[in-house]
């Protein structure tokens, strides 16, 4: 058990760790739930835990949304099926990966968490203006973090269109062509018995692609939700004094080196393969967020290359 708590709190601890701290949220949940679910109802109780589900799963009703607003955010971190969290979880870590790697920690959360918002707020928006989900709106209420995962994945499509899984049974394939098939998926079960998390799957998607959109044109939706997460770290987090400071022998990165690619960022074509070593230096020194909008926008042109 020691080893378990060790286990969480390395990884809270570390940074850069973002994709790993959401899959071990979504599995920490979805067991806990599992063994209440079970608890509860071998004492008898079953009604007791759905009843407890409607504080985490988000209503499609206004009125009682309206009392449970938080709802918004717990439901996707909330799973009660095993295939569900599964092939959540899988998406998140393959194409995670890639926002990771491309667009930091910090961007990944981003996408997460406003793609969660996004597809809760159609879904709900949805439930409450369209005939014949109205109908089917009654005691209706959705949970799971697909639409956060399809904004990650029509996010990684987005910024790198002719990256190749390679799938079984199937062999290399694009992620756009993976991303393309789970929004039709998402459209064709807009009607079907799942329809309100197809729905939300649809707001994750749309979110997706307009976050990578707007980030290559120098605009990040996810500021505030940074703002908001700055708070509350400084908050819980003590900042160290110290200062590390690191050099690499082979190729340093210097401030005179950053300095002068920013001033030759207006040079149009791509960037030179010195330029990006450059930039991978200073982000392994500061990480991404160190990075000038000039040095964010040359390695956008490097990984479209």
């Amino acid at each position: 058990m020691t080893s378990i708590f060790d286990d969480i709190r390395s990884a809270f601890s570390k940074g850069n760790n973002a994709l790993h701290q959401l899959i071990f949220i979504n599995v920490v949940v979805f067991a806990v739930l599992i063994i209440l679910r079970t608890v509860m109802t071998l004492s008898g109780s079953g009604g007791m835990f759905a009843y407890l589900m409607t504080f985490l799963s988000m209503p499609s009703n206004l009125q009682l949304f309206a009392f449970r607003f938080w709802t918004i955010i717990t439901y996707f971190f909330t799973h009660l099926e095993f295939f569900h969290i599964l092939f959540n979880m899988l998406n998140l870590y393959w194409f995670g990966m890639l926002i990771r790697e491309y667009l930091g920690d910090k961007r990944l959360v981003n996408l997460y968490v406003l793609g969660g918002l996004a597809g809760g707020l159609i879904y709900l928006v949805s439930y409450n203006t369209i005939p014949y989900l109205q109908l089917r709106a009654e005691g209706s209420f959705m949970m799971g973090a697909s639409g956060s995962v399809i904004a990650i994945m029509v996010a990684a499509a987005t910024l790198l269109p002719n990256y190749t899984f390679n799938l079984i049974l199937i062999g290399p394939i694009r992620i756009k062509y993976i991303a393309l098939v789970m929004v039709l998926l998402s459209i064709s079960g807009a009607t079907g018995g799942n329809a309100g998390g197809n729905i939300a799957h649809l707001g994750g998607a749309i979110l997706g692609f307009l976050y990578v959109r707007q980030l290559q044109r120098g605009s990040d939706w996810g500021r505030p939700l940074q703002a908001v997460l700055g708070f509350f770290r400084g908050i819980f987090q003590r900042r160290s004094p110290l200062k590390v400071a690191y050099k690499n022998p082979n190729r340093p990165y210097t401030s005179s080196a950053s300095s002068s690619m920013t001033g030759t960022s207006n040079i149009p074509g791509n960037p030179s393969q010195l330029e990006i070593d450059q930039i991978l230096d200073k982000i392994s020194v500061s990480g991404y967020e160190s990075l000038t909008k000039e040095e964010k926008q040359k390695l956008f042109k490097a990984s479209q290359k």
